[in-house]
């Protein structure tokens, strides 16, 4: 395929764009570095409890959310406007989503609120990473602003929530008995090791579902901060596009887990002897 002028014109202008980010990356102090906490970092403290920047901002996205929602309830017309049409659609597609992976609409009903909040934390919080001039800001020394989903103790307690609660859904759908003895199934040798190997299971489901979300995200910052401090100009921005879309995708993909594993637990039969009589 011949090249036109317009094509020249345009890769002549995309490398010199990446020669002034790199000559302008370069003028910086001889002992500047890149700063990475795992950590989040300590902005004050009320009594003995302290408050990180990531507790800060979580508590922050949550009153948000929740402002928002009243303020939709209470905006409700008979006859919506562009805007409750767009909302409403949203919600209608994303309960109609977890319908077909739940097969019921009652099931669909109580198990649509957990799965949807838990969507719109992780994506707004995902999101307000990309605030401009969210890393700059500095209070008592700390970075004001953290990534929610790049402090695990937060990601680790949405994931207790969802794996408690297909726990909690297993036993009301199976009774305490026959929850515990698919567990403990002591009619055979292969049971009660695939009943111990279910336990681990359980376990890893806790390990597998944060360590996703959690590394995705905080390896997005950490890249992010990186490609600022190398070359701060035009180049990053590709990678904050991909950081978006991540955004989204995370959300969607701890939301979806979320659901299933839920739906598992709903669907899971009575144990039986493995071996057979």
């Amino acid at each position: 395929m011949p090249k036109t002028k317009s094509g020249s014109y345009t890769l002549l202008f995309i490398v010199a764009l990446l020669a002034l980010s790199t000559f302008l990356g370069l003028e910086k102090p001889a002992t500047a570095t890149v700063v990475v906490f795992l950590a989040p970092e300590v902005l004050f403290n009320i009594g003995n409890f302290p408050v990180t920047n990531s507790f800060f901002w979580s508590i922050f996205i949550s009153l948000v959310l929740m402002a928002g929602a009243f303020k939709l309830n209470s905006s409700i017309k008979e006859q919506p406007g562009s805007f409750q049409n767009f909302v409403e659609a949203i919600i209608e597609g994303a309960f109609k989503f977890i319908g077909t992976l739940n097969r019921d609409e009652k099931k669909a009903k109580i198990l649509f609120p957990i799965v949807f909040t838990m969507f719109l934390f992780i994506l707004s919080a995902n999101l307000f990473a990309f605030l401009p001039g969210s890393a700059a800001a500095t209070y008592n020394g700390a970075t004001l602003f953290r990534s929610v989903m790049s402090d695990y103790t937060v990601v680790f307690m949405l994931t207790l929530v969802s794996i408690m609660t297909a726990q909690v859904v297993a036993v009301v759908a199976n009774g305490p008995i026959g929850y515990i003895g698919k567990y403990l199934n002591f009619s055979s040798p292969l049971a009660f090791v695939l009943g111990l190997m279910d336990i681990v299971g359980e376990f890893s489901k806790i390990l597998s579902l944060s360590f996703r979300l959690f590394g995705n995200v905080f390896a997005g910052e950490v890249l992010g901060s990186v490609m600022l401090f190398l070359m701060p100009f035009f180049l990053p921005l590709p990678f904050m596009f991909m950081g978006l879309l991540s955004a989204f995708i995370q959300a969607f993909v701890f939301s979806l887990l979320t659901t299933i594993f839920i739906t598992m637990s709903w669907e899971s039969p009575a144990p039986e002897d493995p071996v057979g009589t």
